[in-house]
């Protein structure tokens, strides 16, 4: 049964109303005579004050927890949240109702959540009672319906005294925060070759040299540039002295994602376009990760709240995969800048031997040329289009195209429902 709260100058009025009806019988009492006026008047004297402060000292030391199996998922995966609600004083609670916000896109399996005015969000009502020094858990089973960055809370406490007289509530800004990544496939669920897919690694690796590795020193040459000088030994011998590098022992993969799903801006967003591309670079960076590559990120969506595109610098170290995945999972729709002039500015600033990954669903002529730019000055790129269609592409570019109409597209759709047969729990 729901409680309405009731705010403090109207619970101030309303006690004002019981002592003026104690005021009220002692009077009767004084003029019939009668012992039963008195009585009731005490009663009211005494059950409104506890009341009055039962209800003040409801909320206080009272703590909730929210804990989850895993704070990372993927789309169709199940997160376990354990609420523990902690009682922490002598004081019991006869009645204490509990809102938690819970996005939409994280619905209970086999529970029910209530729509709130809020956009994309939903409401958990819990409703128990405490004694003193109890805590109490409780179990529920959210289901990971959509690539995202989600924030659970806040919560909203309201409790009283025992003879539901007064009523209490607070608000506490208590929040989680839940990541689902975004779907990905295997190489051998897209139709790649798990092997090289991009390029000869071995005869690339020979070419490419690490600045951070000398393996010796050697006589300046007028080809050499000047960032290869060896300063000290220059000056230790007389003359221009260059450091002799060593090959690198990893190779670098850099991901260009293009979000817009339409030529133009404006045209709109189609969402499972757009999720089939993040899940797509995905794939790649993992797939590249557990070849031992240096992976790195640059795509023209933003993170909420910001108007920069998203860059993740090429690094194979532990945490990587979470941070690209991470990124992936909060991208945004909006498209910050054409994915041509991004490839543009950004290709001087990245590592020679980095093989360039443009992953797109839409493929113009200016992509094209500055790819072609690419290939003509040295650069290993490659070009993963989702379009309908694919243009003429140049040789020289490795090329994968991934229509909609694609096997892996149609065996398994991106996102997640909850089907009517599936059962959950909410164990107290």
């Amino acid at each position: 049964m729901g409680h309405v709260w009731v705010p403090e100058d109207r619970q101030a009025q309303i006690g004002r109303i019981w002592f003026n009806l104690a005021a009220l019988l002692i009077a009767v009492g004084l003029i019939t005579h009668q012992h039963a006026p008195f009585v009731m008047a005490a009663c009211l004297v005494t059950v409104i004050p506890i009341a009055w402060l039962w209800s003040r000292a409801a909320l206080r030391g009272l703590t909730y927890e929210r804990e989850f199996d895993t704070e990372y998922a993927f789309p169709c995966e199940t997160v376990r949240m354990t609420i523990r609600v902690t009682n922490r004083k002598l004081l019991p609670l006869s009645w204490l109702e509990i809102t938690d916000r819970v996005p939409t896109p994280l619905p209970l399996v086999g529970g029910e959540l209530r729509p709130t005015h809020l956009p994309e969000m939903m409401q958990l009502n819990i409703v128990l009672s405490l004694r003193w020094y109890e805590r109490v858990h409780r179990q529920y089973n959210l289901m990971c319906t959509k690539r995202g960055i989600y924030w659970l809370g806040p919560v909203t406490f309201r409790s009283g005294d025992i003879f539901t007289l007064f009523e209490t509530q607070e608000d506490r800004p208590l929040r989680n925060r839940l990541v689902v990544y975004p779907q990905v496939w295997t190489f051998e669920e897209l139709g790649w070759p798990s092997k090289d897919p991009f390029g000869d690694r071995k005869a690339r690796q020979r070419l490419v040299e690490d600045p951070l590795r000398t393996r010796g020193i050697r006589d300046y040459h007028p080809e050499d540039g000047w960032r290869y000088v060896h300063w000290k030994a220059t000056a230790r011998r007389g003359e221009l002295q260059v450091r002799m590098l060593e090959p690198t022992a990893s190779l670098s993969l850099v991901i260009f994602l293009n979000i817009a799903t339409f030529r133009y801006h404006w045209q709109g967003v189609i969402p499972d376009l757009l999720e089939r591309l993040i899940g797509v670079t995905g794939s790649i960076a993992i797939w590249a990760l557990d070849q031992k590559y240096k992976v790195g990120l640059i795509a023209n969506g933003s993170f909420p709240l910001s108007d920069q595109p998203i860059r993740v610098p090429a690094g194979r170290s532990p945490g990587q995969r979470a941070v690209l995945l991470e990124a992936l999972a909060a991208l945004g729709s909006v498209a910050m800048s054409p994915i041509h002039d991004l490839l543009q500015w950004e290709s001087p600033g990245l590592p020679w031997g980095a093989t360039l990954v443009v992953v797109t669903a839409i493929v113009t002529d200016p992509l094209l040329a500055v790819m072609l730019r690419l290939r003509d000055a040295g650069r290993q790129v490659v070009l993963v289009s989702l379009s309908e269609e694919l243009p003429a592409v140049p040789k020289g570019i490795v090329v994968y195209h991934l229509p909609p109409s694609s096997p892996v597209f149609q065996a398994k759709k991106v996102g997640c429902g909850v089907s009517s047969n599936e059962r959950g729990e909410a164990l107290p």
